[in-house]
């Protein structure tokens, strides 16, 4: 019997979290509590554009009262330190508590959730610097290239000959001349 009340118990407990994340921001912008900045902020884009009071079809009291929902939501999800102390307020633990994810049943191929709090770099273009950045290395490289090219030209066939010649005329040089090569003179007797 207490088994079944403790059974009950933590259905009710699992139920009045999850109606309280779909009654949360995270229900406002359709997101899992685990969701990642960028789907947060994909999910934010998407909405505003249908509820922003100067597109929809909706009555202007209905859109701008939607919309600012979503401008509060985003403001909070979007902020690490707000969210943190959001989803505290809701009851979800990031630490604590293992959330499932959203959909089992969804095959390994299709990802639901990010696998870092970093933003997706394919997410966005490049911006002016990066560009500047990346045409700097290619010149970079193809100055690089042509040095090589040009070096190759002047030296031509000597650059590829072997240095052994040179490296015996030096070592013939540097060698010390052997004591019996020095004339020897005769010292006159000593008396």
């Amino acid at each position: 019997m207490t088994s079944n009340r403790a059974t009950e118990n933590q259905n009710q407990t699992s139920v009045s979290t999850k109606e309280r994340i779909k009654s949360s921001y995270y229900g406002l912008l359709g997101l899992h509590p685990a969701a990642s900045p960028v789907e947060i902020r994909r999910a934010y884009r998407e909405l505003s554009k249908r509820y922003h009071p100067d597109t929809t079809n909706l009555p202007k009291a209905i859109a701008t009262n939607k919309f600012q929902q979503l401008n509060e939501a985003y403001a909070t999800l979007s902020n690490p330190e707000r969210r943190l102390t959001y989803d505290y307020q809701i009851g979800y633990s990031r630490v604590a508590v293992v959330q499932p994810k959203p959909n089992l049943h969804q095959p390994v191929a299709q990802k639901t959730h990010s696998s870092s709090a970093y933003l997706d770099p394919t997410d966005r273009p490049l911006d002016g610097g990066e560009i500047f950045a990346l045409f700097l290395l290619v010149l970079t490289f193809i100055g690089c290239l042509a040095l090589a090219f040009v070096v190759a030209l002047t030296r031509g066939e000597s650059a590829l000959q072997p240095i052994v010649k040179e490296n015996q005329t030096i070592l013939k040089q540097l060698t010390p001349t052997p004591i019996s090569s020095f004339p020897v003179h005769n010292a006159p007797p000593l008396s």
